[in-house]
């Protein structure tokens, strides 16, 4: 993950300030996770009308002779696999964080953890910030930064060795949340579920009480 090295080469503040381009590539990607996995989430039908898709087209005997006009059957096994996770793009991208820090052991974990944590703590004090939530353009602009945030509190929960629900975590993780109940429940209810059930520590010893039951209450 070229995007990630490039970010991490150096401490997150410094990073964060001499890539800005590279930062905001970053924090997009983040936001089309979990904006996808969002709708996959809302619509779960997609996974059964694929599986009927997959059944109709080895049925019928039309579908051999437009081969190079359909999904073939390697693709359509992989498409099955990739949408039977209940959030399939942040699956992928918390498998390939983990993996670049796996394979990149000559980097500082600590760079990786900053990048994330200095973005998921950057995005909730933009939006708990009224003066800068004025300046928005963009109704989407306050849906996009905690997108950004949750993301961000995911992939450092997914590399880093005690999560993001630690005691001695970077991240203000109840913070976090209480921002997220704040903010109209139809709109954020995916995000809490992403921190529920996408993370790896939520439901550690070590994570507080009072952190669980933010989480566990709807």
């Amino acid at each position: 993950m070229a995007l990630l090295n490039a970010l991490c080469a150096v401490p997150s503040m410094e990073s964060l300030e001499s890539h800005q381009a590279l930062s905001k590539q970053f924090a997009m990607i983040l936001d089309f996770v979990l904006a996808f996995d969002d709708l996959k989430m809302t619509n779960p039908s997609i996974q059964n009308d694929f599986s009927f898709y997959r059944r109709m087209r080895t049925r019928e005997k039309s579908f051999a002779n437009m081969e190079e006009h359909t999904v073939t059957n390697e693709v359509a096994n992989r498409m099955s696999m990739f949408y039977a996770y209940p959030t399939p793009m942040l699956k992928m991208l918390s498998s390939t964080v983990s993996t670049f820090v796996q394979k990149n052991d000559a980097l500082p974990l600590e760079h990786t953890t900053d990048i994330l944590s200095t973005m998921a703590n950057l995005c909730r004090c933009m939006i708990e910030d009224s003066n800068i939530v004025a300046r928005f353009q963009q109704k989407d602009t306050v849906m996009f930064v905690l997108r950004v945030m949750v993301g961000a509190i995911i992939l450092y929960d997914h590399v880093h060795p005690v999560g993001a629900f630690h005691r001695k975590s970077c991240i203000d993780i109840k913070g976090s949340i209480k921002l997220l109940k704040e903010q109209p429940a139809v709109s954020v209810e995916t995000l809490l579920n992403a921190l529920r059930y996408s993370t790896v520590h939520a439901n550690d010893e070590e994570t507080s009480g009072v952190v669980k039951k933010l989480l566990t209450e709807q």
